[in-house]
């Protein structure tokens, strides 16, 4: 009796491919929606306190429910998002004390950054720089309040790309999202072009190769950030609340 062909056996691989394309476009899905929410918030588009509809942002999306439900868990998890029962999840809102632990994970983080990167930064590292100084100062003079914002939390975390280490640069990335909060609840004096001014100071540190400066630069930014923003108490002083507000005032930049 002649034998039957033999029929190819499916591999493993082709069996689970599909499930396991399903599962890397939900993942995608869900990264882009947290990163979506992220950057609005770094951005000022999204103040604290917002409530974050879960349907609502399902049909922006046009994804379920589930997908919108796990990247506010993982916002959640970073504490850009508070997730109350029976309330749902709205935009965090941090309070004085978590601000000044922000400042200081910072300023313990971006000290020994600024001070290795000092000791091995190259000439092409430095125009990288310069370019994104450039870019910063356009942001400014054309009043681009939201490029600028971008750019000028951007340019800690490029600090740490540059080092060629990605998880020093995520952390800073959750860091300054969480900064950008900061400053939302607690508007600063800090101005952009202050700011800038001081970036400048310290890729000129950095290139000369000088650590110390660096580390004295990087540590003089990030205190005048800290100190201009209004932590202290408010207090119930009608005079002042009702007085015209000065539209030249900004968020402090980070």
């Amino acid at each position: 009796m002649p034998r039957k062909p033999a029929v190819p056996r499916p591999t493993m691989q082709a069996a689970v491919q599909p499930d396991r394309v399903d599962e890397v476009e939900a993942g995608g899905m869900t990264q882009r929606i947290a990163d979506a929410i992220t950057a609005a918030i770094v951005e000022r588009r999204l103040m604290p306190g917002t409530r974050l509809v879960e349907q609502q942002i399902a049909d922006i999306f046009k994804v379920s429910r589930t997908l919108v439900r796990q990247a506010l868990n993982q916002l959640s998890r970073d504490r850009l998002v508070t997730l109350e029962p029976a309330r749902g999840a709205c935009v965090a809102q941090p309070s004085v004390e978590e601000a000044r632990q922000v400042f200081e994970v910072r300023l313990m983080l971006e000290a020994a950054m600024v001070r290795e990167l000092a000791q091995r930064i190259t000439a092409e590292q430095v125009a990288q720089l310069r370019d994104h100084l450039r870019a910063e100062q356009e942001a400014i003079a054309r009043t681009d309040v939201t490029g600028r914002t971008r750019l000028l939390a951007d340019f800690h975390v490029m600090l740490a790309r540059l080092m060629g280490n990605e998880a020093l640069a995520q952390i800073l990335a959750d860091l300054l999202s969480r900064s950008s909060l900061i400053s939302l609840m607690y508007q600063s004096s800090h101005s952009a072009e202050q700011s800038q001014a001081e970036h400048e100071d310290i890729v000129a540190a950095l290139e000369r190769g000088d650590a110390e400066a660096a580390v004295a630069l990087l540590t003089h930014h990030l205190g005048n950030v800290e100190r201009n923003l209004r932590l202290n108490p408010r207090v119930n002083d009608l005079a002042a609340v009702l007085q015209p507000l000065d539209s030249a005032a900004t968020f402090a930049p980070l």
